[in-house]
């Protein structure tokens, strides 16, 4: 398990991942875009960052996301689908870009996620 920090920088989500730039990473490939931003915003409330522990085994207090399609390698990352938010029900689907796998080294069935803030 791993703790990441997203923030919002003006209407935009970004996740806060340094080592990707320093590897020669694209500051815009960090971008929350296609569900993960409006799963952040429905975190955040109203607030400016959201803090999130994240593993690829269930842990105590995270909800589920499922990989339901890979996506083209050109496009690259794939899309979950969080059926549960603190225990309710909201069927959030969401694309995760080729950020995931530089993350976890690939792009895990099941991503389990859990909020600190």
């Amino acid at each position: 398990m791993k703790t990441y920090r997203f923030i919002k920088t003006g209407d935009d989500w970004f996740i806060d991942l340094p080592e990707y730039i320093e590897q020669g990473g694209n500051y815009g490939d960090l971008q929350m875009v296609d569900g993960a931003d409006t799963m952040l915003e429905l975190m955040a409330g109203e607030g400016e960052a959201v803090t999130l522990t994240i593993g690829t085994e269930p842990f105590a207090g995270a909800d589920e996301l499922v990989l339901t399609e890979k996506c083209d390698p050109f496009i690259g990352g794939g899309y979950y689908l969080m059926k549960t938010y603190h225990g309710k029900e909201i069927n959030h689907s969401m694309w995760l870009c080729q950020v995931t796998e530089f993350v976890f080294g690939n792009l895990p069935e099941r991503i389990f996620v859990r909020q600190e803030n």
